[in-house]
């Protein structure tokens, strides 16, 4: 049948057929297509699926909806408390309305990337050191809602921004490390302390229990020759009152004298 027909009309079928071919796109379930019909942008994205795309009509701009991850180059930032360190952070995000994401904005990832730098290093220089070392989520989380709010009008969601490293001066690092030891010095003085505190209170304790019943300081003495016997040691230690050594001092001067006399 096609044979039958005149070369001209086949070698115009055989165009069409080769045009409407070429025309075929196919989009991956991840990928939109914003379509440029004569320069205007039609309201609704094509895809996932097979398309057709009539050029030189139309015109094609692929975006994908995949996260995608931002490494923010290292930053000199100076914080609060004068402080200059590196940061660098990392930004996860994707494209929540593809036609926005492709007419709004030349590159949302390197527009998104800027606005980053720029955030990290106002927000940072709000907060000193030691915020920023102990508080990182909270700095992440309002580090994200700033930029989030800024990539909101081209149709990309920031979903979290996080401080990936912070580099320190090797002064600082120095400094850090010697508050380090003054603190765990600092703690094991108190707790040295505390336990001298409550050894002390228990002999107060025990010396009262022990004053109700003499007879209780002579048993314990007893106690203590049978631990000594144990470890088979030949010194045996005999406690002496120190109410007798007061005895001995004031007899002593009168004994001496009598001594002389004699």
């Amino acid at each position: 049948m096609l044979a039958a027909l005149p070369i001209p009309i086949l070698i115009v079928i055989v165009i069409v057929a080769l045009y409407l071919f070429n025309s075929i796109k196919i989009l991956r379930d991840y990928e939109r297509a914003v379509i440029f019909r004569l320069g205007r942008a039609l309201p609704t994205p094509k895809g996932p699926g097979v398309i057709l795309v009539f050029r030189p009509f139309d015109q094609i701009v692929r975006i994908s909806l995949r996260q995608e991850v931002l490494e923010v180059p290292p930053q000199d930032v100076i914080t609060r408390d004068n402080v200059t360190i590196k940061v660098n952070a990392v930004v996860t995000l994707y494209v929540l309305d593809p036609n926005l994401a492709a007419i709004k904005v030349a590159n949302y990832g390197y527009q998104t990337s800027q606005f980053a730098q720029t955030t990290l290093r106002s927000v940072l220089g709000e907060v000193e050191l030691d915020e920023l070392l102990s508080h990182r989520d909270k700095l992440n989380l309002r580090i994200q809602t700033i930029i989030d709010q800024r990539t909101e009008p081209f149709g990309v969601k920031v979903m979290s921004v996080e401080v990936k490293q912070v580099d320190l001066p090797d002064q600082m690092l120095r400094a850090m490390a010697k508050q380090a030891e003054a603190e765990r010095e600092k703690r094991s003085k108190i707790i040295h302390a505390e336990g001298e505190y409550n050894a002390a209170q228990k002999l107060v304790d025990a010396a009262a229990l022990l004053a109700e019943q003499p007879i209780t300081l002579q048993l314990r003495y007893l106690q203590t020759l049978t631990e000594i016997g144990v470890e088979k040691n030949t010194t045996i230690v005999f406690p002496l009152p120190m109410e007798l050594l007061s005895l001995l001092n004031k007899l002593g001067p009168t004994t001496a004298p009598a001594q002389k006399h004699e």
